[in-house]
């Protein structure tokens, strides 16, 4: 649709909704005088103490007594006319008194008001009388009983013709039907889904007689005066929602159409905002001091603030977003949301917070208190490693940043990682020849870089013997166990080649526990 069509669009329903809007308002009628649940006319006036609803509920009254009467006599229903008022009168029972402020509500002449009243009430008379027969009434229950008797005939084949439908049915479908599947998984077999097949061709034809039943209750109904408040209440059932969800769908059109607008931008501007962080991910597009892995976050914690914003400005213009329940139910869940969901949110935090610390990235190995490992995934709430034995654990966000986080990786890709293993000899080895050893035993094993040779560190004096620290640069952290393991082979063999063993002396001496250690005391 293009965007001059969209505008007309819009301009027809806004002239519609208004058109309706004005026709809905419509002036007030006044109080109905209902007579055998048929609206006569309308008071709108008082009349000395009586107002415009207690004159129409007598006026009622009367009418439907005056219908009850079997001695009733058209002729003494007539009008009589006094100075102020001409008044409707039954053998001198007034039914209605009608004013000046009356004839002038309507723009009639008072008597001729008066005599359209009396022909009213005539008709709905006559007509109940007619209606209440004895012959009319036995004509009407005969109409009622073929009404029912049809009804039945065609319940009967309904049923009969479903069920040989439902059959006929099968066997067409039992070889063509193989079950319902997704991907490999079989979510209805064949017996299922024929099963579920013949149970919502019942469900129909339940639903049909149910219809039938219900259309034909008020045409029924209507055949007798006394039940014809039933008729229209059955009716009006149905009636009144539907009429009532039509008009609130055209009321709803305006908002509608303003909800329509707040999505259509907010989504444009999502799509824009998704371009940048993809151009900026895909290095497209530099930002002096803002890294490419920050684009995917950024662009979601954008999006989340965004859609908020949405909801916010959208929430006014939802039905029944002003109702109490519906502020209820919100306050609601909003509690719920806060109460249940506090670690949950700690972790969130703790994730946006790592992910602009750059503290390792996907890939890199590292050590998260005891766990060492690849860094499988990150998210909002947790981080999965990836451990040198194929295990994945997952560490919640709020566990990192409030410990202590190695890196192996950032050093390594300058060649500026270094692995150490430590031994313990005796005073009596040359720390020459130890260094030597220990030196070699690295160069030689695998994973070790041999252009930056490994250096040896004297970390302790002990009582008895020397630790020596053998470091090493290494460039693949991927492979440190198999590094370390390789450096202690080697280890083990430079030293049986050299003839050195590799062991902490100790030595115990042995005296007279006799003798005290304490110094004689000095008698002044």
């Amino acid at each position: 649709m293009s965007i001059r069509s969209l505008f007309v669009f819009v301009a027809l329903i806004g002239i519609f909704s208004s058109s309706y809007a004005q026709d809905t308002v419509q002036s007030f009628k006044g109080y109905p005088v209902i007579a055998h649940s048929d609206t006569l006319f309308y008071i709108k006036n008082k009349l000395g103490s009586l107002s415009a609803a207690e004159r129409s509920l007598r006026t009622s009254a009367k009418v439907e007594a005056l219908a009850e009467d079997l001695l009733f006599v058209a002729d003494s229903l007539v009008t009589e006319k006094d100075s102020a008022f001409v008044a409707i009168v039954y053998k001198g029972d007034v039914l209605l008194s009608l004013s000046n402020a009356d004839a002038d509500s309507v723009k009639m002449d008072k008597e001729v008001m008066a005599k359209a009243y009396q022909e009213i009430i005539l008709g709905n008379i006559n007509t109940y009388k007619k209606e209440t027969n004895l012959t009319e009434l036995l004509k009407r229950a005969g109409l009622g009983l073929l009404i029912v008797f049809i009804l039945g005939v065609c319940i009967f084949f309904l049923n009969k013709y479903s069920n040989r439908f439902n059959a006929w049915l099968r066997i067409k479908l039992h070889e063509k039907i193989s079950g319902l599947k997704i991907k490999n998984y079989v979510l209805i077999n064949r017996k299922d889904e024929l099963m579920l097949i013949r149970k919502v061709l019942n469900l129909v034809k339940i639903f049909v007689i149910f219809i039938l039943v219900y259309l034909t209750l008020p045409i029924i109904f209507r055949l007798f005066p006394w039940t014809k408040p039933w008729s229209d209440s059955l009716i009006g059932f149905v009636l009144n929602p539907l009429k009532n969800i039509f008009s609130g769908i055209i009321d709803f059109i305006p908002d509608l159409i303003t909800i329509v607008v707040i999505v259509f931008v907010f989504h444009y501007i999502k799509k824009a905002i998704k371009y940048l962080a993809n151009e900026i991910e895909a290095e497209k597009l530099t930002i002096n001091g803002f890294y490419p892995d920050w684009a995917k976050p950024t662009f979601n914690i954008v999006r989340l603030i965004l859609n908020a914003f949405m909801l916010v400005v959208i929430w006014p213009f939802i039905p029944g977003s002003d109702s109490g329940i519906f502020k209820g139910v919100s306050v609601f869940l909003g509690l719920l949301i806060s109460f249940g969901s506090s670690s949950a949110i700690s972790n969130g935090v703790a994730g946006m917070v790592i992910t602009y610390m750059r503290p390792f990235k996907i890939g890199d190995i590292v050590k998260i208190g005891d766990v060492t490992g690849a860094v499988q995934e990150k998210s909002l709430l947790v981080t999965r490693v990836l451990t040198f034995k194929n295990e994945v654990i997952t560490i919640p966000n709020s566990a990192i940043l409030s410990g202590n986080t190695v890196n192996y990786s950032s050093m390594a890709s300058q060649n500026e990682l270094i692995v150490h293993t430590s031994v313990t000899l005796g005073y009596d080895l040359p720390w020459e020849k130890v260094y030597e050893l220990l030196i070699s035993a690295a160069i030689a094993s695998d994973g070790v870089i041999k252009e930056k040779p490994p250096f040896v560190l004297q970390t302790s004096l002990e009582d008895w013997y020397v630790t020596y620290q053998l470091n090493a640069y290494v460039n693949t952290p991927e492979k440190m166990p198999r590094i370390y393991s390789e450096i202690h082979k080697n280890i083990h063999i430079v030293f049986d080649a050299a003839g050195v063993e590799i062991m902490s002396p100790h030595y115990q001496a042995i005296r007279d526990g006799n003798a005290s250690t304490v110094a004689n005391s000095v008698n002044l």
